[in-house]
């Protein structure tokens, strides 16, 4: 019997084995666990590609940037090809159309063109701070619900604990202790996911705002520009 005793102590595992806890696991909090995992794997693709395009973008843009301040004629700064992947680009050319719509027309009213300049260019400043933090949404909502979701597993599992208990009639810790391991691990994963998509969230969030604040003070510059040639007209 002590023979027994210490083959079964010595095949005991030592340490946590996620994939055994994973395979072991009841078909409710694998599926929870599943999605929570897809979930986990598509915050890390966000938060990479988001971190790419937005370093692309700010290049494009800072030299774009310099380029249309330099440049004397601004039709061949403002070419098709540049406004579909330059943001100050697209800025600039929605501020100038603006101007040469109200010129076209007679500038009547130089405050109302100037209003019109503005909400142009605001717009879309505002058009590519929201297409650049299209998806961070996700993040925000992984982030509040992947925690309960981990809970919703939690919760399953210890239910289906208590059902073993009652169909096997024995309370003792090592009828318990395995089906609550495996609840407990779907938590676990849900705070995994959780965690990094709440810090990529915040911290991406303050860079759209930062790229936003970049973007319109080149907006105003632009306005600048464009007020100074309607009081020249």
């Amino acid at each position: 019997m002590d023979l027994l005793n210490s083959l079964a102590v010595a095949a005991a595992p030592t340490r946590l084995d996620p994939v055994e806890l994973f395979f072991d696991a009841d078909i409710v909090v694998q599926a929870v666990i599943v999605g929570l995992v897809l979930a986990s794997v598509w915050v890390w693709a966000i938060i990479i590609g988001f971190t790419l395009r937005m370093g692309r973008s700010k290049s494009r843009s800072e030299a774009f940037e310099e380029e249309f301040w330099t440049h004397e004629d601004v039709d061949s700064v403002l070419d098709l090809k540049r406004r579909k992947d330059n943001p100050s680009a697209r800025v600039a050319a929605a501020g100038i159309a603006e101007f040469r719509r109200s010129h076209k027309s007679g500038l009547k009213d130089p405050s109302a063109a100037r209003s019109r300049v503005a909400q142009a260019l605001e717009g879309q400043v505002a058009y590519e701070a929201d297409t650049m933090a299209n998806r961070l949404n996700f993040l925000a909502t992984t982030g509040s619900v992947a925690p309960f979701v981990g809970l919703f597993g939690t919760v399953w599992g210890i239910m289906n604990s208590f059902f073993q208990i009652g169909m096997q009639q024995n309370s003792s810790l090592a009828v318990v202790a395995p089906g609550i391991a495996e609840a407990l691990f779907a938590t676990a994963v849900g705070l995994f996911a959780a965690i990094p998509a709440v810090i990529a969230y915040n911290r991406l969030s303050n860079k759209v705002n930062g790229y936003e604040a970049g973007l319109q003070r080149f907006a105003d510059r632009v306005h600048a520009q464009i007020s100074r040639e309607m009081e020249a007209i």
